[in-house]
């Protein structure tokens, strides 16, 4: 039951993983976003355990003192019972001055590790940071180069062939149109200098008459 149960989750998971694959070809920002997301929450989650670590840290050295206090005051009342012949007494003091020693070194030993841990922690926090701000510049990144992507591809449909060939077509057809009215300019020009030009000579021939 179990092997069938497991079978259908890596289904599950299979089929899921190969929905992600497509929608990253599509929209591959949003699939680093969750990624981010992700990490933020893993981030999150260390900086929760590293105050923990703290907080223990400040509980075993809290045990370490009283204990400590306790293996002097232990000390110094055998030695008053002793001082003053009271020798049950000072054997159940010293029962309890070697329970408080015991504890004083399992504390030392608790204290040692937990600074070890939290150094390890903290280590490993600040290298969770640092990945996420290199998932940050990277995104930085692929947006800047998605954005480009995208402006060159709206630059190329503009520079597409058929419509070169269009926007070559309707200047041409513009120049054409131009030159035509330029052309006809001229003529109306020279045709009406050489008017003009007839017209004097008419009145000076008219004139010497």
């Amino acid at each position: 039951m179990a092997n069938l149960f497991s079978r259908i989750k890596d289904s599950v998971m299979a089929d899921l993983h190969e929905a992600m694959d497509r929608k990253e070809e599509k929209n591959p920002i949003a699939h680093v976003n969750q990624y981010i997301r992700e990490c933020e929450q893993e981030v999150k989650k260390i900086k929760r355990l590293v105050e923990k670590q703290y907080e223990i840290k400040h509980d075993i050295a809290k045990e370490l003192s009283q204990a400590k206090t306790m293996v002097e005051k232990r000390k110094r009342q055998i030695q008053l019972a002793e001082e003053m012949q009271e020798a049950e007494l000072a054997k159940e003091a010293q029962v309890e001055l070697d329970q408080f020693e015991a504890r004083v070194v399992q504390l030392n030993e608790m204290s040692d590790k937990s600074i070890q841990d939290l150094e390890t922690l903290e280590s490993k926090y600040v290298q969770m940071k640092q990945k996420l701000k290199d998932l940050y510049v990277k995104r930085l990144e692929l947006r800047s180069r998605e954005n480009i992507a995208r402006t060159k591809q709206g630059m190329n449909k503009v520079l597409e062939t058929e419509l070169v060939s269009k926007s070559v077509s309707k200047f041409a057809e513009l120049e054409s149109y131009i030159e035509r009215i330029e052309q006809r300019v001229q003529t109306e020009h020279r045709l009406h200098t050489l008017d003009a030009r007839f017209q004097e000579l008419e009145k000076r021939a008219t004139t010497s008459n």
